[in-house]
């Protein structure tokens, strides 16, 4: 599951994708990370957001206050087109502007907010994609690549599997329950400490920042004990959230028939990405597996432009390509051919059978909609697009 998910971040990296990503678990728990040209500007949601921020805010930003009421006074002060990367952006765009904090300190948060997304979605179960396509975003902090981010957050959850934590999660919250094993257990001196620290209002990311020491360093004692019967892990709440402005909001869609775009290529990451970027973009989308049975399928279903994959078995989109264009269906119909061998040769027999673009894979995002904008009239959508 998680080579998929990674499999999935490294095609919207090829793709150049500028949008969301929203990824949910199995028990609809929710993240979004926010992409601009296939990079990593932001990421967001979990289970403990705000608790998220208020721990990164104590240890990047230590002059900026830790309560709720001064962020939303704040939050008052940021401009509502501000929004469209979620309040935490907002706030720190809005922080450095007011040189309360550093360019260095915001980027710092975002990173830690990244690798704690990420390790978050690599622990969960169950995870599902979906894209929201922006036509573009504005930025002002220096965007992740996602082959950092990944190599981070491998590390952490080799440390912590190797530390035999995989049952469980930084998120959970340790509680005494039996504080005379604990007296006993030579602990008398941290006794009240402990009671302050493990009373089920804190988190283990949350103690750790506390007494700053690293997450797994603090969760180690703590699982003996909770081994021993003597602490057990519960899940609490994320602490309140904050109001904000959100964007003005877009203009409801014009009910118009969508357009039918076809996509033919053996790969299913590949027919999926396109799948999303198609449905995001207002399209309907067909995606057929077997070259093979391509013919028939598009016959059926007419669609209005075909995306043709070069290199399949049994048959190859030149193949394809020129039968369509002997059927009076699909005289007229624009056929892109994609390929990972950008030469001469093959753009003169692209152009020998009929083919009417050519585009070299790994996909751009903005290529696949630069050509399905010149060949068919735009979809009547919001100009962010949203695929449920």
């Amino acid at each position: 599951m998680i080579l998929r998910q990674i499999e999935f971040l490294r095609n919207l990296e090829q793709l150049r994708f500028t949008g969301q990503l929203i990824q949910t678990d199995s028990t609809e728990q929710q993240w979004i990370i926010y992409l601009n040209q296939g990079r990593i500007v932001y990421a967001t949601g979990g289970v403990h957001p705000v608790r998220r921020w208020r721990r990164n805010l104590i240890t990047y930003c230590p002059r900026i206050q830790t309560y709720r009421l001064a962020w939303q006074i704040d939050l008052a002060k940021v401009a509502a087109n501000e929004f469209s990367l979620g309040w935490e952006y907002a706030l720190l765009k809005f922080w450095v502007t007011q040189k309360r904090i550093t360019q260095a300190q915001a980027e710092q948060m975002i990173r830690a907010a990244i690798v704690e997304v990420f390790f978050d979605v690599m622990q969960a179960s169950g995870v599902t994609e979906r894209i929201q396509y922006y036509q573009s975003i504005s930025t002002f902090s220096s965007p992740v690549e996602i082959g950092e981010a990944i190599s981070k957050v491998e590390r952490l959850r080799q440390i912590w599997q190797n530390a035999q934590l995989n049952a469980y999660s930084p998120n959970h919250a340790p509680v005494i329950k039996q504080p005379e094993q604990l007296q006993q257990w030579g602990l008398a001196p941290f006794y009240q400490p402990l009671l302050r620290l493990l009373n089920g209002q804190r988190t283990l990311r949350d103690v750790a920042v506390e007494v700053r020491q690293d997450v797994v360093d603090v969760a180690l004692p703590i699982l003996r004990c909770v081994q021993l019967g003597w602490i057990e892990f519960v899940s609490i709440a994320d602490l309140p959230g904050l109001v904000f402005r959100p964007a003005a909001p877009a203009l409801p869609a014009v009910s118009v028939p969508k357009a039918l775009i076809a996509c033919i290529d053996d790969s299913p990451m590949v027919r999926k990405m396109m799948e999303e970027l198609i449905a995001s973009s207002g399209y309907q989308f067909l995606g057929v597996e077997d070259p093979l049975r391509a013919i028939g399928v598009l016959l059926a279903r007419k669609p209005e432009l075909i995306f043709l994959d070069l290199v399949m078995p049994n048959v190859n989109g030149y193949e394809i390509c020129e039968k369509l264009r002997k059927l009076s269906c699909f005289r007229q119909t624009p056929i892109v051919i994609l390929t990972g061998s950008d030469g001469y040769a093959n753009r003169l027999r692209s152009n020998f059978v009929g083919a009417t673009e050519f585009l070299s894979k790994p996909l751009n995002a903005e290529a696949v909609l630069g050509v399905i904008n010149k060949h068919l009239k735009p979809a009547e959508l919001p100009s962010t697009k949203s695929l449920s």
